[in-house]
């Protein structure tokens, strides 16, 4: 078979994504890869098909078993033969896959790094023929990835135990170039080809408020026209957030269910299940939830707290609209949430693989990734572009499709402003005292709040010389000062302002300085538009898959995604000839699941007539 033909026969699409062939090709000549491929970019895919035209094993190397298990249960409901090795077997049931696995029963084998250097595995290993290697969220090998695990520093010494080597790939969603070059340092990849399709998913829209009151917002976001009744995820920073949140939402009549470390194993279970067959539609859970979970049909995110930094805020916001429809990723934002997250990163790193200067590098490291997150939701620009630029890409000005781009922007020049910060900074540094963002805003704004009157801060000329701008106003130029290198925080000092050389240039130099600024307070909304479909046809496809879905005791984005049901409702096939050209659907499912959808169709437009 050709690499076309397994991606319809298995995987029911008729061409390749972005990037995707090549990666396979690169494969199929021996060569090792690296490719950085944004989350529902089809980053399997491009070690799946190879998998099936190799002569032998693939193992693919995955940090969750629930990631494991959704893969394979994906797989072997396409009809490809695959197996996972991790804790949440028996010693029987591990016995009968390294059995099966001796006998080329198998494909693709899923395994926890963990695995890699245990006697059993390495037995198995060096006795089956194992034609590449694939290491799954490859940024965890790397200290400067947002989710370190020192276990995947494990894979090259199970690599250099074979006697042979394979081709070696790696994948992940999100890498700066410091953790390309981890990846392929500490993986030891050779000469391999990279492949960075692009950071940007065009349906994705981008928000950020900074609400009184976040439950509100929260409710407000819910209930958009375009969320009503679709599947979402809220992530809280704490377990308490969780259970509040979820709570509250359950209590507004929302379908909703919870996930966070501290629940039993069965009822994570039993809560996941239910969200991901449908049976909740809201799952509010801590970071725990999701990397793991490849459900399609995510119509929104939502982040009720600022995560640690930008590679796991948009990993997590990239796991709404994996089906490529329209998406909305909307993060709340609160200064105390920068505080909560300073805490957990220098009291969070208790993982007892690491050494304490691994531990003390790992927490710099992290606190350095918080400063970038905090940009961001303080930013005036595009947010797609701030993303994209982290990421080292080309951003655009404006990308009308974030809360930023659609409201309305004056541009505005703040030079008086800044020289008045400045100047505030540097009176209250000869007086041999710093202060952070929010004293000098009050310094500035003429406060009479006791902090300011007892320190005698009162007494300084630039006391109240603000007075006719909002401290919010204040504290946004100071925060936009920050970013833009005349101001640094003192992170290990209270966060206290330090002015630059470069804030000369304001004061002294007879430099310009103009800042983007809202309008208005309220954006105007603007995510993107989905396809309009025939509802009544569409609504009665979720049903059929619903009940397959349940009668197979599998998730109904398994059956069918929610883009492949679109397709169906626009090309409406009466034949299973017609059928077989609606993407997403493979031989296997052809066979298993055609004949009901057509006929489905079939009645609904006789009926419709």
């Amino acid at each position: 078979m050709t690499k076309l033909e397994i991606l319809k026969q298995y995987f029911g699409h008729e061409k390749f994504r972005s990037g995707q062939e090549d990666i396979i090709d690169n494969i199929l000549s021996g060569k090792d890869v690296l490719g950085i491929m944004p989350t529902g970019a089809g980053k399997s895919v491009c070690y799946q098909v190879p998998a099936m035209l190799m002569d032998g094993i693939t193992i693919v190397i995955s940090p969750l078993i629930s990631l494991m298990k959704d893969q394979v249960r994906s797989l072997t409901e396409s009809g490809i033969p695959s197996a996972y090795i991790n804790s949440s077997l028996s010693y029987r049931q591990l016995r009968e896959v390294f059995k099966r696995a001796a006998e080329m029963q198998y494909k693709i084998i899923y395994v926890a790094p963990e695995r890699l250097v245990t006697d059993d595995f390495l037995d198995f290993a060096e006795n089956s023929k194992i034609s590449m290697v694939t290491v799954d969220e490859a940024h965890c090998v790397s200290q400067w990835g947002q989710d370190f695990r020192p276990s995947y520093l494990k894979i090259s010494e199970f690599i250099d135990t074979l006697s042979y080597r394979p081709v070696v790939s790696a994948f992940t969603a999100t890498a700066t170039k410091r953790v390309s070059v981890d990846i392929c340092n500490i993986l030891k990849l050779d000469n391999p080809f990279r492949m960075v399709t692009g950071f940007d998913r065009k349906n994705l829209y981008f928000e950020v408020q900074n609400p009184k009151y976040k439950l509100n917002a929260l409710v407000d976001i819910l209930n958009r026209p375009q969320n009503k009744e679709k599947s979402g995820i809220v992530y809280c920073i704490s377990r308490k957030g969780v259970e509040e949140v979820c709570d509250e939402l359950i209590s507004r009549g929302f379908a909703a269910t919870r996930y966070h470390a501290g629940l039993d194993d069965e009822e994570r279970r039993i809560n996941q299940d239910d969200f991901i067959y449908d049976r909740k539609t809201v799952m509010v859970a801590t970071n725990a939830f999701g990397m793991g979970i490849d459900k399609s049909n995510v119509s929104y995110v939502v982040h009720y707290n600022m995560p640690k930094n930008i590679e796991s805020y948009y990993q997590e916001a990239g796991r709404a609209g994996r089906d490529g429809e329209p998406a909305e990723c909307v993060l709340l934002y609160a200064p105390k949430d920068v505080r909560i997250n300073k805490f957990l990163i220098e009291n969070g790193n208790e993982n007892l693989e690491m050494t304490e200067e691994m531990r003390r590098q790992v927490i710099k490291k992290d606190l350095e990734l918080l400063k970038h997150m905090t940009f961001y939701c303080n930013t005036y620009d595009c947010l797609r572009g701030f993303i994209l630029k982290y990421f080292g890409e080309t951003a655009p000005i404006c990308c009308d499709s974030c809360s930023n781009c659609n409201t309305r922007f004056e541009t505005v020049d703040i030079t008086e402003e800044a020289q008045k910060i400045l100047s505030c900074i540097y009176r209250i540094k000869r007086q041999g005292r710093a202060f952070g963002k929010n004293m000098v805003a009050d310094v500035l704004c003429g406060s009479k709040n006791d902090n300011v009157i007892s320190r005698h801060l009162d007494e300084l000329t630039t006391y109240g010389i603000m007075s006719g701008m909002t401290k919010t106003r204040v504290m946004n130029i100071i925060e936009f000062l920050v970013q833009s290198g005349y101001i640094i925080k003192d992170e290990d000092n209270f966060n206290i302002l330090v002015p630059t050389e470069k804030s000369k240039s304001i004061l002294f130099g007879g430099d310009r300085l103009s800042m983007k600024a809202p309008k208005e307070k309220k954006a105007k909304k603007k995510p993107v538009q989905a396809e309009t479909v025939n509802e009544g046809l569409f609504s009665k496809l979720r049903d059929l898959r619903k009940e397959l879905a349940e009668r197979g005791s599998v998730p109904a984005y398994v059956i069918f995604s929610d883009a492949s049901l679109r397709d169906m409702c626009r090309i409406l096939p009466k034949t299973l000839d017609e059928f077989e050209t609606v993407s997403g659907v493979g031989s296997a499912k052809l066979q298993r699941y055609g004949e009901l959808f057509v006929n489905e169709i079939n009645d609904y437009l006789r009926i419709d007539k």
